[in-house]
């Protein structure tokens, strides 16, 4: 590798920590493309090293420890890297009666062989059994077998950690279909599709809550595929109508980019693209797909495809936002999906310590996770305050009683595993698509839920507009963001120099932000964070409320511990954090 090429990445590799893999210019093929800007080096880190690709040019290669200036890089979570079997028990061809147990699934000999289905013997099930394996290859090597005795019973050797099938679709299609189960992509090629399996089915239900780690895990798979997912302009999403298969079909619609995602609807009683073909046959399957309908994306749906939610509005009334944890404060303001709080301020009046109050408050109640892209607090003394809100003694040496090592070592876990750091640590501004491209890698690869943008003066707006136009057109991209991946974004942003009223400098709103009407216009949720009157308090109060459900106008009180960073209701200082 050049010098060039390595101090690039290097320049570069902070970026690491926080997208999992980076995405540049390759320097020995780039100028000589007409996507001259086309970002096709994959940089991403594995162990101590960081290993390079071209999807264009195939230059690759590692950059390892022995090389000068080691990268020093602290991972959020690294998906899992894809290792071929060196050792597969014995195989051979399908035999007769495995190909009778296909047919009665009307699945054929040639479809098993397009796929490379194999059998053999196995240790299934505390004996040996009969079994048909379904081969995982990636690169032309074999790096995971699931196999499926008679009697339904599974086993599996190497680890599955990536879309099966993919070695036999057929690019020239015009989409691509992603199953449930290797059955079910099996019957999709039956009908002259190209159809890959998903390798650890469905999550159990649709839930508002924040992934956990392990359904962050078990996602990888598609951030591992996106190069492949991106040659592909329609995918059509065949899930099966239970729960989970509902709950499947969300979160890949979500990871893939729902604009692109279609899905598949199956005949009533059916409940996958199996069941489809062996009960109706091939012509109903393929019209299954062909007449798949789009995820829902704003103004392309008539009435009748919210039939389902106006009847949940009816029964169940509308969703209303989680707690801020302060009950003072929760009849003005409530958290809701898909919102923007706009959140101002005068220096020093706590605004950035409030909302990593909330976000703690989610963290712990709710296990949300959240990307910060805080310009003024160094990422280890951030790492420090929230430490100081989890845990609720000190973090530096104080009058009071100190967090132990012990602690310390608690409240990091915790933060490493609730927390991801958007930042500039080389010192080069960010423009919003920067932070909204780091924060879209976060949502898809850790299912983050809260954006924290703190605060506004610290992006670089680029165009030839005026101030207010690129204001404007700032906040619709993160409305949009937010939208679309159910994400609630707090923006902070400081107001104009505010002039005193009668000597007391009044509370800045919405129209007080300085740049344009829009950080009013444009908010969800508008609220400013001021200090008390008496020392030690912190004065909230929510200048606007899009939705009556999720808050209105209105102020409270809390009291502030200095120490520990936490807020408290005025009554409630003894509140118990120990949820």
């Amino acid at each position: 590798m050049s010098s060039n090429l390595n101090d690039l990445i290097r320049a570069e590799a902070r970026q690491i920590n926080h997208v999992g893999e980076l995405r540049i210019k390759c320097p020995e093929c780039s100028e000589t493309r007409k996507k001259k800007h086309e970002r096709t080096l994959s940089c991403r880190v594995d162990g101590d090293s960081i290993v390079y690709y071209c999807h264009h040019c195939n230059l690759s290669g590692v950059i390892d420890d022995e090389s000068p200036g080691p990268v020093q890089t602290t991972k959020f979570f690294k998906p899992s890297t894809v290792v071929p079997i060196t050792e597969v028990g014995p195989t051979q061809s399908l035999t007769s009666e495995w190909i009778d147990w296909l047919a009665l699934r009307s699945l054929s000999k040639t479809t098993a062989e397009q796929f490379g289905l194999v059998c053999g013997e196995r240790h299934c099930g505390g004996k040996e059994s009969k079994a048909i394996g379904f081969p995982y290859r990636s690169d032309g090597h074999i790096t995971a077998i699931k196999w499926r005795t008679f009697d339904k019973r599974w086993t599996q050797e190497g680890a599955a950690r990536i879309f099966w099938g993919m070695d036999a679709v057929n690019s020239e299609h015009e989409f691509l279909c992603v199953a449930e189960g290797e059955l079910d992509a099996m019957a999709l090629r039956e009908s002259g599709v190209s159809a890959i399996s998903v390798p650890n089915g469905a999550p159990t239900q649709v839930s508002e809550k924040a992934l956990s780690p392990e359904q962050d895990k078990r996602f990888a798979y598609v951030w591992a595929a996106q190069e492949f997912l991106e040659g592909w302009s329609k995918i059509i999403i065949c899930g099966d109508t239970d729960t989970p298969g509902k709950a499947l079909s969300e979160e890949l619609a979500r990871r893939i980019g729902r604009a692109k995602c279609w899905r598949a609807v199956w005949p009533d009683g059916c409940k996958d693209a199996n069941q489809t073909l062996m009960e109706y046959g091939i012509g109903t399957l393929r019209e299954c797909v062909e007449n798949a309908e789009p995820f829902p994306l704003a103004g392309l749906f008539g009435a009748d495809h919210y039939v389902d939610q106006v009847s949940s509005l009816y029964h169940k009334g509308v969703i209303k936002g989680k707690s801020t944890g302060f009950a003072s404060l929760d009849p003005f303001y409530t958290v809701a999906d898909s919102a923007l709080t706009v959140v101002t301020g005068l220096p020093s009046a706590g605004k950035s310590q409030f909302c990593d109050a909330i976000s703690v408050h989610l963290a712990r109640q709710h296990d949300w996770k959240f990307a910060m892209c805080s310009f003024e607090n160094p990422t280890d003394l951030h790492c420090a305050k929230l430490a100081e809100q989890f845990i609720g003694l000190p973090f530096f040496e104080s009058d009071r009683e100190r967090m132990s090592q012990a602690q310390v070592e608690e409240a990091m876990t915790w933060v490493a595993e609730h927390y991801v750091f958007i930042d500039q640590e080389d010192g080069s501004g960010a423009t919003i698509d920067d932070i909204l491209e780091r924060a879209q890698s976060a949502v898809a690869r850790l299912g983050v839920r809260g954006l924290i943008i703190d605060p506004y003066n610290y992006i670089e707006m680029r165009g030839e507009a005026s101030e207010t136009h690129l204001i404007s057109d700032m906040l619709t991209k993160v409305q949009n963001f937010s939208r679309a991946n159910s994400v609630h974004v707090w923006f902070v942003a400081h107001p104009t120099k505010m002039q005193r009223d009668g000597g007391r400098i009044p509370v800045p709103e919405g129209n007080d932000i300085s740049g344009s009407f829009a950080w009013f216009a444009k908010a969800d949720i508008g609220m400013t964070v001021g200090r008390g009157v008496t020392p030690n308090t912190t004065d909230i109060t929510i200048w606007k409320c899009r939705h009556k459900w999720h808050g209105s106008h209105g102020s409270t009180t809390l009291n502030f511990d200095p120490d520990t960073g936490r807020f408290f209701d005025e009554d409630d200082s003894d509140f118990d954090w120990d949820f």
